[in-house]
């Protein structure tokens, strides 16, 4: 529920009591949320949404008593608890914009293109590490097995771009050889999910979306998740276990970002998914491929290359602000 305070404009907006509010010469119109794709669209090029928690709706409504030309709005209805809107107008206000609250738990996103339909069938393609789940599974494995500090500097170096992926990758891994394979069970049932995860993938597949897991990470965990989550498809490398030891290696193609851009094409295809139904989300520039593949690419607590190359982002809230990236 909002906070019970001076919220009069999102009380208008959530309330359903009437179709125009007058706020300081400016006027809200109320729409619903398809009327956009049907009536709308060609004379209020310009959209935005809002996706937030209830506890942050007076900084939010703060803002919003700012807008100074009319608008249109339309409240945007998910399975989750979080709030959403959407604002539509002729011209956009780039300084009203920029003056959103940050730093709370809340989203503002610019809608430049068509949205993926929520209620059609779609596919959503999902990096694991820092995104499906809230940890770096090869970090985990290397503390579990004595040598994180060796694993850090590794990646210390490919972030510093002295390593590609797969170099990376391959030498992370050797530095597991002889540690005990129990450690890899012992994680898997230790996997902390990301929160809104399974909230979010529920309403996409309630709309018979296909869910995937494409991860530079390893077999047993997203194997893991395929089960434990009800996904359609999980890709990620295969480490190497020889009596009962990982012997440092991986084996089988690697799954570095190329190949993970490929699985939004193939799993469109092979589900015939139709174009603009492909949805990416990710983390780390080695995910620019993947979403760059998809019709709608989000970056989720991303590093800055890849909400640059995205086309939304979401940093202050949790998964289920995906759902509200998507047209209803």
């Amino acid at each position: 529920m909002l906070e019970k305070c001076d919220n009069a404009l999102l009380n208008f907006l959530f309330s359903d009591t009437c179709d125009t509010y007058q706020h300081l010469g400016s006027v809200l119109y109320r729409y619903q949320e398809s009327e956009y794709l049907l009536s709308l669209q060609a004379h209020l090029p310009y959209r935005c949404r809002v996706i937030f928690n209830g506890e942050c709706s007076s900084e939010i409504e703060s803002w919003l008593s700012s807008i100074s030309t009319d608008a249109h709005v339309a409240k945007l209805v998910r399975q989750n608890d979080l709030f959403g809107f959407e604002l539509a107008t002729q011209t956009v206000d780039e300084q009203w914009i920029a003056s959103f609250p940050h730093n709370i738990p809340a989203e503002i996103v610019l809608i430049q293109q068509p949205l993926a339909r929520l209620n059609q069938p779609g596919l959503l393609v999902m990096d694991m590490d820092s995104t499906a789940i809230e940890i770096e599974c090869i970090d985990e494995l290397a503390a579990m097995a004595g040598v994180g500090d060796e694993v850090a500097k590794v990646t210390a170096s490919a972030m510093r771009g002295e390593l590609d992926f797969e170099q990376s990758l391959r030498l992370r891994v050797s530095k597991l050889a002889g540690a005990d394979a129990a450690i890899i069970q012992q994680l898997c049932d230790t996997l902390p999910l990301m929160p809104g995860l399974e909230t979010m993938l529920a309403e996409l597949k309630a709309h018979q979306w296909k869910l995937v897991v494409a991860s530079g990470g390893f077999t047993p965990f997203v194997g893991h998740l395929k089960q434990l989550l009800n996904l359609d498809a999980a890709f990620a490398n295969e480490l190497v276990i020889v009596n009962g030891k990982l012997t440092g290696e991986v084996t089988g193609d690697v799954v570095d970002a190329q190949y993970k851009a490929n699985v939004v094409s193939q799993c469109a295809q092979q589900w015939t998914i139709a174009s603009g139904q492909r949805v990416a989300i990710g983390d780390g520039a080695n995910d620019i491929p993947m979403i760059q593949a998809a019709d709608l690419g989000v970056a989720f607590h991303a590093k800055p290359k890849l909400i640059e190359a995205a086309d939304a982002s979401i940093q202050n809230i949790d998964l289920r602000a995906l759902v509200f990236c998507l047209q209803l």
